[in-house]
C-alpha cells in the first residue's frame, strides 16, 4: 500500500515540474555583430574621377598634324577646358579608385571594418590626419598601383604634348600657320571661360568606375609595392580609398571628405600652367605660335603636375643653345687685336 502514493507523487512532480519548464521566460537571443559595410564611394568622387579619367584620354589624343588654324583652334579647346582644383580632385578620387583595385590593400583595411567601434576609430584617425593610412597592411602595393597609374597618365599627356610643342617648329613650312590669328582677345576669353565650368566624365566610364569600386569591374592596372615617403597625392589617394572600405566614403562625409582632397602645392603646378598658357596666348600672333601655347603651357606643363603629384621623376628637357653651325645667321664679333706700339728712337 505504500508503493502506489509514492508513484502518485512521483508523477505529480514531473508534471509540476513541466507546468514550471513551460512558464520560464525564453533565454535572451544571441547578440550577432552586424556586418562590415560594402565598399563604397560617394557618387560625386565617381564623377570626378570620371571627369579626370575623360580629359586625360582625349588631352593626350590631340594630332600634332595640324592642317589649318581652326584643327588649331580645336585642339586648344581640349587643352584648356579643366579647371585646376576639379582637376586635382578628379586625380585623387581616381588614384582612390587605383587604390581599391589591390586585394591585399582592401583585405589589410577590412581587418578593423567588422567592429563598429574599432571602425569608427580608424576612420576618425583618418579624416584627422590623411597620413595615418601609411602604416595600415597594405598600404605599400596600394600607393604602387596609384604612383604607376598617375605617373602613366601623366607621363603619356607629356609625351603627347612634346610632338604638338614640335608641330609648332613643322608647320612653319605650310603658309597658314604664319598667318595672324583671327580675333585672338576672344580665343583668350575663351580659353579662360573653358576652365571654369567642370569637365564631365561620359556615362559609360562613371559606370566602369562605379563597378570597379566593388570589385565588380577590374582597371587593369599594375605597379610594384613602393616604400614612403609618399607624396600628398597619393597618401590622399589611400586615405579616401581606405575610407570607401570603412563605409565612411559615402555623401553624408562630403564636405570632410572636400577638406581631405585638397592638396596647395599640386594646384599651385596646376594654376601655373593655366597662367602661363593665359600669357603665351595673350602675345601669340601667327597660328604656329598657338601651337607652341598648346603644346608646351597646356599639356606639357599640366602633364608635369600630375607627373610630380604621382612622386615620379620629372621629365628633363635640355634647354636649346644655338651655336654658330645651327644657326647661320648668327657671326661672332670678330676680336680686334689691339696694335702693336712702336718704339720712337731716341
Amino acid at each position: 500500500m505504500t508503493k502506489a502514493p509514492r508513484a502518485a507523487l512521483s508523477a505529480a512532480a514531473i508534471a509540476f515540474s513541466a507546468i514550471l519548464a513551460s512558464c520560464a521566460e525564453p533565454p535572451p537571443p544571441v547578440a550577432v555583430a552586424p556586418p562590415p559595410p560594402a565598399v563604397s564611394l560617394s557618387p560625386k568622387l565617381v564623377e570626378q574621377a570620371a571627369a579626370y579619367r575623360y580629359y586625360m584620354d582625349k588631352a593626350a589624343a590631340i594630332s600634332p598634324a595640324f592642317v589649318d588654324g581652326q584643327m588649331v583652334a580645336e585642339g586648344l579647346k581640349i587643352g584648356a577646358s579643366y579647371e585646376p582644383k576639379q582637376f586635382l580632385q578628379g586625380a585623387m578620387a581616381y588614384g582612390a579608385i587605383v587604390a581599391l583595385q589591390d586585394p591585399a590593400f582592401v583585405a589589410g583595411v577590412k581587418q578593423y571594418a567588422a567592429n563598429a567601434q574599432q571602425r569608427q576609430q580608424i576612420a576618425y584617425e583618418i579624416m584627422k590626419d590623411p597620413a595615418y593610412v601609411v602604416g595600415l597592411s597594405g598600404s605599400g602595393g596600394a600607393a604602387g598601383l596609384v604612383k604607376a597609374a598617375l605617373g602613366a597618365d601623366g607621363d603619356r599627356f607629356y609625351q603627347a604634348g612634346k610632338t604638338v610643342k614640335q608641330a609648332a617648329y613643322d608647320v612653319q613650312k605650310q603658309p597658314w600657320s604664319k598667318a595672324d590669328i583671327v580675333g585672338r582677345d576672344a580665343r583668350l576669353l575663351q580659353a579662360k571661360a573653358l576652365g571654369a565650368p567642370p569637365v564631365v566624365g561620359d556615362v559609360a566610364q562613371i559606370t566602369r568606375l562605379q563597378q570597379a569600386v566593388s570589385g565588380g569591374q577590374s582597371l587593369d592596372v599594375t605597379g610594384a609595392a613602393a616604400a614612403p615617403p609618399f607624396t600628398p597625392l597619393v597618401i590622399r589617394s589611400l586615405s579616401i580609398a581606405a575610407l570607401a572600405i570603412l563605409g565612411h566614403a559615402t555623401d553624408a562625409n562630403l564636405e570632410t571628405l572636400n577638406a581631405i582632397m585638397v592638396e596647395p602645392n599640386v594646384t599651385s603646378c596646376a594654376n601655373m600652367a593655366k597662367l602661363n598658357l593665359y600669357q603665351c596666348l595673350a602675345v601669340a600672333k601667327p597660328h604656329y605660335e598657338d601651337v607652341f601655347c598648346l603644346g608646351q603651357h597646356a599639356m606639357m606643363d599640366t602633364a608635369r603636375c600630375v607627373i610630380k603629384a604621382a612622386g615620379q621623376p620629372e621629365p628633363y628637357e635640355p634647354k636649346f643653345v644655338p651655336t654658330v653651325r645651327e644657326n647661320a645667321s648668327y657671326k661672332p664679333t670678330p676680336v680686334k687685336k689691339p696694335a702693336k706700339k712702336v718704339a720712337k728712337k731716341g
